[in-house]
This record gives structure tokens, C-alpha cells and sequence, in this order.
């Protein structure tokens, strides 16, 4: 059973885009869409990643995220789960 639910992830340490990105990439399949917001005054990144995936495959993506240093990772995630009807 699926979640839909939101990713913020706050980047402090601007060396680890690209990480975050390969990350973000092997999850493609369980983000439905995201938004970048560089905050270059404050020389930090906010993203938003909203996903639908079973709370294993979600907590693997921000298990990632979270390990990684100057990365910040919070979620939230409907209370009511979903069919899985996205590999149809």
C-alpha cells in the first residue's frame, strides 16, 4: 500500500548536491514531482519532493538523504495509503 506525502530537504553543505541529485534519481520512480529553491543569500538550498510509495521505499529515500552531512530530511505522509495503480 502506497503514501503520498512531502520531502523537505534543507542543504547547508552546497558540496553535496550532487549526492542528493544521484539519490533523487534512483527514487525517480516513486517522486511524482520537486522544486529546487537556491537561497544563494544565505548560501543554503531548499527542495521539496512530493512522493507516492510504500512507507519501505520512502523511508529509504530519506534514510539516504539524511545520511548524508549538511543535509537536513523531514516528511510527511498521509495517514490513508493507496492502491499501487502507477505500474499499470
Amino acid at each position: 500500500m502506497n503514501r503520498i506525502g512531502v520531502i523537505g530537504i534543507v542543504i547547508e553543505d552546497m558540496s553535496q548536491v550532487h549526492q542528493i541529485n544521484e539519490i533523487l534519481h534512483e527514487h525517480s520512480h516513486i517522486i511524482i514531482g520537486r522544486m529546487g529553491i537556491p537561497y544563494k543569500t544565505r548560501n543554503i538550498s531548499v527542495i521539496s519532493v512530493i512522493v507516492d510509495g510504500t512507507n519501505d521505499l520512502i523511508g529509504s529515500l530519506t534514510g539516504k538523504l539524511g545520511a548524508i552531512k549538511g543535509v537536513t530530511v523531514k516528511s510527511a505522509l498521509t495517514k490513508k495509503t493507496y492502491m499501487d495503480q502507477l505500474e499499470d
